[in-house]
């Protein structure tokens, strides 16, 4: 993890990634509530179940006003193949680099082995970027199986939204 933590209530940094559809995957210029979870790759089951139910829940998300996008660190070739193979409907980025997991405030791992994956990829994030371009709510793990649950995440931003909830976290 770097030096550097990303802090709630500031704006997202402006960083883009290819997509396994064509284009670029860009936050600071999409509009609305934008939901964007860094998962380790291809090579870890949990962030595989974990999109799926994401996938899953993904009109739940539109409907709420909340647009999904992942991203990871896998080459396009892994990427599309795990996006197309479980049926993923929201944007996939790939190509997450080191110094945009460092801006991100990411935890960094090393492959164990070349069979695990080819490159440092980051531990598991999910981001809530507000419609002024500012960080909502951040998590951020060292660990693929310590994650916010979903459906709860889903829960607490209809609140926020429908509230005018305040960014907490700030004070400090």
């Amino acid at each position: 993890m770097s030096g550097e933590k990303l802090m709630a209530g500031t704006s997202f940094p402006k960083l883009s990634w290819p997509t396994v559809n064509g284009g670029a995957l860009n936050l600071t210029e999409i509009e609305g509530w934008r939901l964007l979870v860094v998962y380790r790759g291809q090579h870890c089951p949990i962030c595989r179940r974990y999109l799926t139910t994401l996938n899953g829940l993904a009109s739940d998300f539109g409907g709420a006003g909340i647009k999904v996008f992942a991203v990871s660190a896998d080459t396009k070739a892994k990427a599309e193949t795990e996006a197309q193979e479980e049926g993923w409907t929201f944007p996939v980025g790939f190509d997450l680099m080191p110094d945009q997991m460092n801006a991100l405030g990411l935890y960094v791992s090393n492959p164990r082995s070349v069979e695990e994956t080819d490159r440092p990829f980051s531990e598991p994030g999910l981001f809530v970027i507000n419609p002024d371009g500012k960080v909502q709510v951040i998590d951020v793990s060292n660990a693929p199986f310590a994650r916010p649950d979903l459906s709860q995440l889903l829960g607490g931003l209809k609140f926020v939204i429908g509230n005018d909830y305040p960014i907490r976290g700030m004070a400090g």
